[in-house]
């Protein structure tokens, strides 16, 4: 089937691909990006190997030494392309109502006027290549496919590695399966002869979201999410509109699962803000003294969670790898990550050891007294010692660098992960990353107070996102980037979910908020945290199993010093009451924190949680 207003650009469909719907769309869009060929993805090794070959020849991958780093690459983006664009980030939903007051908002009809001659040739020099994936096991009633066309050989290796992605996606999808239609341009034509750059993007960005006709177009970014649309797009901002309408729920949360000495297995949820720990926690290893217990990694990212017909809340990882954070990356912080890309992994604005391998800063921290390298390569190409960081602060890899690395690389990997019935949740976790105030753990004594703990959170920014950094900013439920529609009607369906399972006479997770960061009057941080997060969750299982005592708080349960595992770390009474307690005008504040946020989501913020602050506030006057 060719398009009238291809001009002889030939569709070159396989024989494969069944689906009309898909095969008309592509050759509309082809006519709109007039890319100088179509390639159909399918998915196989020889493919990534060709696919990674022609970044090598082109300058945008480098391979990296294949003793020290077999079957990995490097990638050094545009310096101006480097993290997602919240402000150039936006919900397009009929009514601007439904987008809310956290998203930015533009009518569909004018956001389409003013798109569609951005695409207009945007594709011209380039090949449109068509990859198919599944967010989710394959087949799997919790899953969903998408199709992202994008002239980026780059999202196309990534998109390898982070989905399950190729041909396999056609026969799930078969020839009336739907599908979540998702264009990506870097927004960099090429005219006849004209020599590419190393990393084409363009100083102009859209990344935008239909959430009525499930619809993502991005322009002008190749970087993370921004381009590989499968993941913050499709899993979070479309998902969460699916999951309001569907019933189920798309969450910004790790999921991994904790075998006790006993054999028995839980599986936790948690949800954290960029570079709070998520990727260490999900992939956590038990420190000495907790023989017998075992966590594995079912995800590090984003959860799918269903309920089933029986009222459990089901989750899948609706990826299949990981796109995580570099720096602080190493082995004392995260010994499995570390483990993860010792091969076939593609590494971004990192920088380049002399011997071809990767560093990042952080990486030398899992050994006292262990030298910085003498010279490397930065992720802007240019030469960086030790000394010039002195002189200039220059860091050699960006603060905001990753790794692209499939899940199965992982050797915590649960055995679970690719379940298509997903596992069942047993607790959620939510986590920012706070200074002062939020005691290290707390348990909320029903699921409209912890949706109420949820939906306060806040976190000390990072550099995932561009502007200031370290400023504290109310993140609910760690989804203030990601949610799809407006930030009330989401916790209303929190609540309403909690309702459901509840007159099911489920069992309902329990709720907890947990925060690795509380700094002493030096400055530092007072938790010792990685590793030994493990005596929180297991505090955390043992409340499930109703043997672990826990003290009644202003806003929730938490343990006592005697309630928690103290062998192998020394860690006195003092220190705990450091990361433990909340005096009370600090926790006065905190509240005149949370009375703006909740000024701010008025529009159908729910009355329960307005009821549930007042009763805080009560018991904070007594």
């Amino acid at each position: 089937m060719n398009h009238p207003a291809m001009q002889g650009l030939a569709l070159n469909t396989p024989a494969f691909v069944k689906n009309a719907k898909l095969i008309a769309w592509v050759a509309d869009m082809a006519a709109l990006c007039k890319p100088d060929a179509i390639y159909w993805c399918d998915g196989s090794d020889a493919e990534y190997q060709r696919l990674c070959q022609e970044l090598v020849d082109a300058g945008t991958f480098q391979k990296l030494n294949p003793v020290t780093r077999p079957n990995s690459f490097l990638a050094l983006s545009d310096p101006s392309d480097v993290a997602r664009v919240e402000d150039r980030t936006f919900i397009c939903s009929a009514q601007k109502e439904e987008a809310g007051p956290t998203n930015n908002w533009v009518a569909p009809a004018e956001m389409r006027a003013t798109l569609q001659p951005l695409f207009d040739g945007c594709m011209k020099g380039r090949t449109m290549y068509v990859v198919p994936f599944s967010m989710g096991p394959l087949g799997s009633p919790i899953a969903h496919i998408g199709i992202e066309l994008s002239d980026s050989p780059y999202v196309a290796v990534n998109m390898k590695i982070m989905t399950r992605m190729g041909r396999a996606v056609y026969d799930v999808l078969g020839v009336d399966g739907a599908f979540v239609p998702c264009v990506h341009t870097v927004g960099a034509p090429l005219a006849a002869g004209e020599k590419d750059v190393k990393w084409p993007c363009n100083k102009t960005k859209y990344i935008v979201h239909y959430p009525e006709t499930r619809e993502i177009w991005s322009y002008g970014s190749g970087y993370g999410g921004n381009a590989l649309l499968g993941k913050k797009c499709f899993a979070l901002r479309i998902a969460s509109n699916m999951g309001r309408d569907e019933g189920w729920l798309a969450e910004h949360m790790l999921i991994l699962g904790v075998t006790t000495p006993t054999g028995k297995k839980y599986h936790v949820a948690a949800a954290f803000p960029s570079a709070c720990g998520k990727t260490n926690f999900s992939m956590l290893v038990p420190p000495a003294g907790f023989d017998g217990w075992k966590v594995t990694t079912i995800g590090d990212d984003i959860a799918w969670i269903k309920p089933s017909a029986d009222g459990q809340l089901r989750a899948i990882n609706p990826e299949a790898g990981y796109f995580g954070v570099a720096p602080g990356t190493n082995m004392l912080t995260n010994p499995n990550c570390m483990l993860s890309v010792r091969s076939d992994t593609i590494f971004t604005n990192v920088a380049l050891t002399d011997d071809g391998d990767v560093w990042w800063e952080g990486m030398e921290q899992d050994a006292p007294g262990k030298a910085l390298p003498k010279h490397l390569i930065d992720w802007q190409g240019k030469d960086w010692t030790p000394e010039i960081a002195r002189e200039t602060g220059a860091k050699a890899a960006h603060p905001n660098s990753r790794f692209t690395v499939a899940a199965t690389n992982n050797p915590a990997l649960d055995s679970a992960w690719d379940d298509p019935k997903g596992v069942a949740i047993d607790a959620f976790i939510f986590g920012g990353r706070r200074s002062t105030t939020v005691p290290l753990v707390s348990e909320a004594r029903s699921w409209v107070e912890g949706v109420y703990m949820a939906a306060t959170m806040g976190s000390e920014t990072t550099a995932a996102i561009v502007g200031q950094v370290g400023v504290v900013r109310r993140d609910p439920f760690a989804m203030l980037p990601f949610i799809g529609y407006n930030m009330s009607d989401y916790f209303q369906h929190w609540l309403s979910i909690g309702e459901q399972l509840a007159a099911k006479g489920a069992k309902l997770p329990k709720i907890y908020t947990a925060n690795w960061f509380r700094k002493g009057a030096d400055g530092k941080f007072v938790w010792p945290g990685y590793g030994e997060n493990m005596r929180v969750l297991k505090w955390m299982i043992e409340r499930i199993e109703g043997t672990a005592k826990g003290q009644d708080h202003i806003t929730g349960v938490s343990p006592g010093y005697a309630d928690l595992t103290w062998d192998g770390l020394n860690f006195s009474a003092e220190q705990f009451n450091a990361v433990i307690n909340t005096d009370n005008a600090a926790l006065r504040k905190e509240l005149e924190l949370h009375t703006e946020l909740f000024t701010q989501l008025a529009h159908h913020l729910p009355t329960a949680l307005i009821e549930t602050k007042a009763a805080i506030e009560q018991r904070l006057a007594a």
